[in-house]
């Protein structure tokens, strides 16, 4: 059993597919097909059944046994491998949403890298779907979220809860401290979907059209495109406003729809088998995490004291 071999089987659990799996691993099918078969001999057991006519392969009672176990194998490699390479520092390799990262995580992470030289951060930027299926094969440590995906082997904890607002620039504001969304041109409206949740509400009350006039989804390009059209109005989450208004001047406003818009969530993902070494780190980080988090978004933090 090797490193080839198990990540081969984990790809296959991934795509249900030998063409899938060949692609993605850039390999070819029949090299596929060997690694697997060495990885059954090994074990002595099916892991896969092949039926003829069907793209998709489906696991055996004894393949899907054999998941959590080489979740954690490949788990173990990982600080095997940090342990020869002589590493004192524990490598992080933390997912997340551009807006989040944007918004609140980028001054934690300078934080943490002055106060604790023994880790180091990998940052990588994914959609919330993507970041799921990476942490679940080991590619992330620890991801942050805003949709409470079901996956087997993943711990959702939500860190965050903010209340949607609406936004104009105070130049050109319908200045209310509660406005309805009836009162805005859904011409001039610039739309982020921020989670399914949000998504379902602006579709029931505020268009019925197929498609927003104008959607984005980075915060770079909202801030950049507010700066250009000053009679645009967007709903974001506290946590964007709160940064938008360092480089805008806003005026900003509660939504005084009957039905408003649902909080969004903030979820931190991990994985459930973790090796001891990663273990630490992540702890680490998460304890610096809630003091930050205490300290500068207390009116959004979600306390953990009660699952420690």
């Amino acid at each position: 059993m090797n490193f080839s071999e198990i990540e081969t089987f984990l790809m296959i659990v991934q795509t249900k597919n030998i063409t899938k799996t060949s692609e993605n691993l850039y390999l070819s099918q029949p090299t596929v097909s060997h690694r697997l078969k060495s990885l059954e001999d090994e074990l002595n057991t099916k892991l896969v059944v092949r039926k003829k006519g069907h793209k998709t392969i489906e696991l055996t009672p004894k393949g899907e046994e054999f998941i959590s176990i080489a979740q954690r194998w490949m788990t173990l490699w990982k600080e095997m491998q940090m342990l020869q390479s002589g590493q004192e520092k524990i490598l992080l390799t933390v997912g997340c949403i551009d807006t989040l990262h944007t918004t609140v995580m980028y001054p934690f992470y300078l934080k943490l890298l002055r106060e604790q030289e023994k880790i180091d951060l990998s940052l990588r930027t994914h959609q919330s779907s993507e970041l799921y299926g990476l942490l679940e094969k080991h590619e992330l440590d620890i991801a942050f979220v805003y949709h409470h995906l079901h996956y087997k082997n993943v711990i959702a904890t939500p860190v965050l809860r903010e209340r949607m607002y609406l936004i104009q620039n105070k130049e050109c504001a319908i200045q209310k401290k509660r406005i309805h969304t009836d009162e805005m041109d859904p011409r001039k409206e610039l739309f982020f979907s921020w989670d399914t949740n949000y998504q379902i509400w602006h579709d029931q009350y505020i268009t019925q059209s197929p498609h927003p006039h104008l959607q984005v989804d980075s915060f770079m390009l909202i801030s950049n495109i507010l700066a250009s059209d000053k009679d645009l109005w967007l709903i974001a989450p506290a946590s964007t406003v709160r940064e938008l208004s360092r480089y805008h001047d806003l005026y900003v406003s509660e939504i005084a729809n009957e039905t408003p818009p649902p909080d969004r969530f903030t979820y931190e993902i991990r994985h459930r088998y973790t090796g001891a070494m990663l273990h630490r780190g992540i702890h680490l980080f998460d304890t610096m995490l809630q003091e930050y988090l205490r300290e500068n978004y207390r009116d959004i933090w979600i306390s953990q004291r009660s699952e420690e």
